[in-house]
């Protein structure tokens, strides 16, 4: 897959940033579907000429363990953004809300306080169908839509660090 064949909606090409660092982090639970989002977020950095010195991947247990692994990277200083990926798909407890609201939650904070973008790219869905037409399938792949977004929001940090 090469970033012209992902259709995000955004039209304008991507900038390019000589250098950039960026840590993707995903889950271990539901790996068919997480793999699938890291393997489409390292095609598009590939495709835009990143080498595997800038691109570093990780793996934590589950989605509410994000938020920490995340933190941990920020606080390295050795990336200029940091996606989160993973899947949570809807069971018959309370347990999908609480994660989704745990994970959203943490990355939003991070996004508030820190100074490196963290790009959030976990699918909350209702079937494993869902997460895989998601994942590659019938509506493309958001962890490429996410190396897309990481591009852009480190270009976006350094256009207003030089206003």
């Amino acid at each position: 897959m090469s970033t012209n064949s992902i259709q995000t909606g955004l039209q304008q090409p991507l900038p390019k940033l000589d250098g950039m660092r960026v840590a993707i982090v995903s889950t271990l639970w539901n790996a068919e579907v997480t793999d699938r989002l890291r393997d489409g977020a390292l095609e598009v950095f590939r495709s835009e000429g990143f080498d595997e010195s800038q691109v570093k991947t990780f793996q934590v247990p589950g989605a509410v363990e994000l938020t920490f692994a995340a933190s941990q990277l920020i606080e390295s200083e050795a990336f200029d953004a940091v996606i989160v990926l993973g899947c949570v798909i809807r069971g018959g407890t309370p347990h999908f809300d609480y994660v989704c609201q745990s994970v959203t939650q943490g990355v939003t904070a991070l996004n508030a306080d820190c100074d490196t973008p963290v790009i959030f790219g976990v699918l909350t869905v209702d079937t494993l169908a869902d997460a895989l037409d998601r994942a590659g399938g019938s509506l493309g792949n958001k962890g490429a839509e996410a190396a897309e977004a990481a591009i852009r929001m480190v270009d976006f940090r350094l256009k207003v660090a030089d206003l």
